[in-house]
């Protein structure tokens, strides 16, 4: 985020941190590794080697997930090979993240210092990762102390899935309760009944466990909104809100918030966070992005004394990379999103090992954790030429008789553009949502056609 949108003290705090940031990365190597570790014959980039995976899903988002983003089971690795022998992961989930990496970006860091090289957001997601897990590894630290101090010894985790049936929410609650998790996060979407949601999940967890539901804009308004939001915050485990309405709103937001006893949480960035710590739009943000961008946030948070989950989303190995920032931002005290419950297989030899709803720290020089090359040579597929696109048609149906079918149309969110444009019936009771098979019925294929150019309510 560019300082001009922040007050004078914010501004200083934040280049302040900049600073601090930049002498660290540069001056933490010689103290904690050898001098030879940080001269550039030693620490120069050598080559960088990428692989693309496709993992497996577990059952329950396998079936959830193809409705609307079946391309999130795609990855590429990377290996960074420095010039003393050691080889630093990172990954990016290759339709879904903060920024990919180009060939371009692979090109212009070779040669050049790694410590140079690494807090280069522009770089993109897997190559930024490899190289703090390189460097971490020449200084034979763990990340987090190229990041800052460290202040928490354990950091929150949430368990996550994209919106589903009742039951397989249930399932999912249930199944992230006997992983040690304490939170769950899902969406709130108007294609299924979130009171039918919420009924039936928080009758089958503690009042302990909690449950977070991002609505993308889809309450539409605070009018709409705070009915809905209120009917759910009786339930004890409803604890955070995310994005309720479009987050330009800044009254709105400021109505819903004062409305309900659930915490509001924004994505930060949008609008300028200046104006919405001022107005108090919200409790606490959403923090994602690159390394410089977290620390920025993580800063500003700090500074607003507000808190933050932060979303860095992937497989096992992007989950541990994101222990890291959790261990020194102090204000990143809501349950990090990182996703990689989704999947039944992983890249890396562990996951993180969640008890009473945190993980430790990893200690172990670098991110903490090793390649599976077993897994790597089980999942490598060729890198996909574009996004994989393959048709789908989803049916809403309502006790009412009224059903709602849209098919893709090459948008990613093509469903949840309709739910924030209103073109579905508002949060209908009785909701229910389906992939409905392509079987080469004539009916099939004349639906699919009409529900390519919108949503069709029959």
């Amino acid at each position: 985020m560019p300082l001009s949108g922040l007050n004078n003290n914010l501004k200083r705090r934040i280049s302040r941190r900049r600073a601090l940031m930049t002498a660290a990365a540069m001056v933490s190597v010689p103290q904690l590794g050898s001098a030879a570790v940080v001269s550039d014959r030693h620490l120069r980039i050598e080559s960088i080697e990428q692989t693309t995976v496709r993992l497996p899903m577990r059952p329950v988002p396998e079936r959830n997930m193809a409705r609307e983003i079946p391309h999130w089971k795609y990855f590429e690795l990377f290996e960074v090979k420095l010039s003393n022998d050691v080889v630093g992961i990172g990954e990016t989930m290759l339709y879904y993240t903060w920024r990919g990496t180009e060939s371009e970006d692979v090109e212009r860091v070779k040669g050049k210092n790694a410590v140079e090289c690494m807090w280069d957001d522009t770089l993109g997601a897997g190559l930024q990762m490899a190289l703090f897990d390189a460097v971490a590894k020449s200084a034979g630290v763990p990340v987090y102390r190229l990041l800052g101090d460290q202040v928490h010894e354990r950091t929150p985790l949430s368990w996550w899935n994209i919106d589903t049936s009742a039951e397989d929410m249930v399932s999912d609650c249930k199944e992230a309760l006997r992983q040690g998790y304490m939170s769950y996060k899902t969406k709130g979407r108007p294609w299924f009944d979130v009171h039918r949601q919420v009924k039936m999940a928080t009758a089958a967890v503690p009042e302990s466990f909690k449950i977070d539901m991002d609505f993308n804009d889809t309450l539409l308004d605070a009018e709409r909104a705070i009915p809905i939001l209120k009917d759910l915050e009786k339930y004890p485990q409803v604890d955070i809100y995310e994005t309720p309405i479009p987050q330009e709103d800044i009254e709105g937001n400021c109505r819903i918030r004062d409305a309900t006893r659930v915490a509001i949480a924004m994505h930060y960035g949008n609008p300028n966070p200046a104006v919405v710590i001022r107005r108090e739009a919200c409790d606490g943000f959403v923090v994602g992005g690159g390394a410089r961008e977290v620390m920025d946030a993580a800063a500003v948070a700090a500074v607003a004394d507000m808190p933050f989950w932060l979303q860095l989303v992937g497989s096992s190995l992007t989950a541990h990379f994101s222990l890291h920032f959790g261990a020194v931002c102090s204000h990143a005290t809501w349950p990090a999103v990182n996703c990689h419950q989704l999947f039944s297989a992983q890249i890396v030899n562990r996951v993180p090992e969640v008890k009473g709803g945190t993980a430790a720290i990893p200690q172990q020089p670098g991110i903490g954790v090793q390649l599976d090359r077993d897994a790597i040579e089980k999942f490598r597929v060729p890198k996909p030429a574009s996004r994989p696109e393959p048709k789908r048609l989803i049916e809403t149906a309502w006790p009412d008789g009224q059903k709602a079918y849209i098919a893709n149309d090459g948008e990613v969110n093509f469903v949840l553009t309709a739910g924030q444009k209103g073109k579905y019936p508002f949060y209908k009771k009785g909701a229910e949502t389906r992939l409905v098979p392509e079987d080469g019925s004539k009916w099939w294929k004349e639906m699919y056609r009409r529900a390519r150019n919108g949503l069709v309510l029959e």
